[in-house]
């Protein structure tokens, strides 16, 4: 029995297993990419986490009522390389961010952006983040 034999299967499954994780990472297709919400207020947390780190925030809203924004940001892989640390924010830290809201209307987002009580402001850098529009 020749080698390339044994050889074929092996890499067909080993080709199945790389690929799975690759097709089972979710699109930015939930996000209205034609606006942005900017949200001010406290961090109640973080979550450095893979596949993507969250960023919740608890902001004053109407009549005085607090909402809560759950926003989504990018792979820990990516945020590294843009400069990101998992120390970077804090729970009670004030920040302002800039997300695509979802398209549910839901108090959700793709975080595009996180300025800091200091002025800092630090880009998340998504894949294909330029079609994501700035909206004042």
């Amino acid at each position: 029995m020749s080698l390339a034999k044994h050889v074929r299967p092996v890499l067909a499954v080993l080709g199945l297993v790389i690929a799975g994780p690759a097709l089972s990472h979710h699109s930015f297709a939930m996000y209205d990419n034609t606006r942005s919400i900017t949200v001010k207020g406290t961090v109640s947390k973080w979550q450095w986490t893979n596949p993507h780190a969250y960023l919740e925030i608890d902001a004053p809203g109407e009549g005085g009522a607090m909402t809560h924004y759950v926003l989504e940001g990018t792979s820990i892989n990516l945020m590294v390389r843009a400069g990101w640390r998992s120390n970077m924010i804090k729970v009670g830290d004030k920040v302002t961010a800039v997300a695509a809201p979802t398209k549910d209307g839901k108090a959700s987002g793709l975080l595009l952006e996180v300025t800091f009580a200091n002025g800092e402001t630090k880009n998340m850098s998504i894949p294909e983040g330029y079609t994501f529009k700035r909206t004042p």
